[in-house]
């Protein structure tokens, strides 16, 4: 079982955090959004994501970050909480925002073609701080062809 243990993220309007391998920075016309976050980079994590997790601290999520690039479709078979699904880019930018995903729902939810990351928060999250299409994405996993890649 995948256990989020992290307390609270940061919203922050000043200067951006450093790029670290557990936080996902989300930057929009809004402002920005720190989310600590779970790698899952493979099939066993990419299969398991966040089913059986009963609850998720408020910016807390879990990034998938996939090869490359693909139509990724994503249900909430065993997902005990509503979630929020970014889908992006191979440059970390927002291509669809699928916002409260049903618990427990097989229904598909497709993010379209040229997905190569997903992040789940939880659901409500993205209206609450006003992430839509378009706004981007940083990680490390985004390389430097990111929108808005990690500086050294």
């Amino acid at each position: 079982m995948i256990r989020l243990c992290v307390a609270y993220g940061v919203l922050a309007a000043g200067p951006a955090l450093a790029c670290s391998p557990d936080r996902v920075t989300i930057s929009g016309d809004w402002g920005q959004a720190h989310i600590n976050v779970v790698v899952a980079d493979e099939g066993p994590e990419w299969t398991q994501g966040l089913m059986n997790v009963p609850e998720m601290p408020l910016m807390a999520g879990m990034l998938f970050v996939y090869p490359q690039p693909h139509p990724v479709s994503f249900w909430m078979h065993n997902t005990l909480i509503p979630l929020d699904m970014l889908f992006a880019a191979p440059d970390g930018t927002i291509l669809t925002v699928h916002e409260n995903a049903i618990p427990l729902d097989d229904t598909s939810i497709p993010g379209g073609p040229g997905v190569q990351y997903v992040l789940e928060i939880n659901g409500g999250l993205a209206a609450r701080l006003g992430i839509r299409v378009g706004d981007v994405m940083q990680h490390p996993a985004f390389g430097p062809d990111a929108a808005n890649p990690c500086s050294d």
